[in-house]
């Protein structure tokens, strides 16, 4: 593994949950509703993400989703997308995806499991978009080899410019007495690309909300902390007076090889 690539799975190990902790959790402390990541029914906003996507898309193209989720990133590109592929590893996610392709009238196949390890079950498209999943993948070499293999055209991969947990810190800190990571970064990834020799197109743009309501976040951030319902209060008083950590969107493009 090089050195990037090795830095950026050293940095996730670092997010693992302890055991005494994670045993002490009551509910899966990933576990996301999908109404909290909806698509939003009004038109989609002019992104970079959205923008690079555009530019490679040809009339009635299609969009491989990895880590759809209930669709966000690519049924902002319908039209002119005319076939979306959704790949998710929740069951509940891709219910989500299916039915709001439906509403919208919008062709589209789905494939549970993870990615990279469902990706020979998946078929090629014109543009691959896969938006804040990247902190998830370990191997992320496998992770960005099989998108760019899916890709007729375009790659288009958004992240935070932080990993997400991180503002989290100073609350990991105080519930559990337990010190996180500073990483990995949008930074990291960038190296990780041009370790594989990939030099991506790189935009930057405010980040977006991406839960409904601070309630949503509240009740995200407690199933994070793998406390119980009843320290609900004490989670969203600590959200209050949380230092401001970076909240901007990194976008980066590179060519398909699929």
């Amino acid at each position: 593994m090089d050195s990037a690539a090795r830095r950026w799975a050293e940095l996730l190990d670092g997010w693992t949950i302890p055991d005494d902790i994670l045993f002490q959790a009551p509910e899966d402390p990933w576990h996301i509703d999908p109404v909290c990541v909806e698509a939003p029914v009004r038109p989609p906003e002019d992104t970079p993400s959205r923008r690079l996507a555009l530019e490679a898309l040809p009339d009635d193209g299609s969009v491989l989703d990895v880590g759809c989720g209930a669709g966000a990133a690519s049924l902002a590109l319908v039209p002119p997308a005319g076939l979306l592929i959704g790949v998710d590893s929740t069951p509940a996610m891709l219910t989500a995806f299916r039915a709001a392709c439906t509403r919208r009238l919008v062709p589209f196949e789905t494939v549970l499991g993870e990615w990279p390890t469902v990706a020979s079950e998946v078929p090629s498209a014109d543009v691959v978009v896969c938006h804040h999943v990247v902190y998830n993948a370990r191997d992320i070499v496998a992770f960005v080899v099989e998108l760019t293999g899916k890709a007729r055209r375009r790659v288009v991969v958004e992240l935070g410019a932080v990993h997400p947990l991180r503002p989290l810190a100073p609350l990991w800190r105080h519930f559990w007495k337990l010190e996180r990571p500073p990483g990995p970064t949008a930074g990291d990834f960038l190296a990780v690309l041009q370790e594989l020799d990939i030099q991506p197109v790189v935009e930057q743009a405010p980040g977006r909300p991406h839960l409904r309501s601070f309630e949503d976040a509240v009740t995200v951030a407690r199933r994070r902390l793998c406390l119980p319902v009843e320290q609900e209060p004490d989670v969203a008083a600590g959200l209050r007076v949380l230092p401001k950590t970076p909240t901007e969107v990194w976008t980066f493009a590179w060519p398909g090889d699929g």
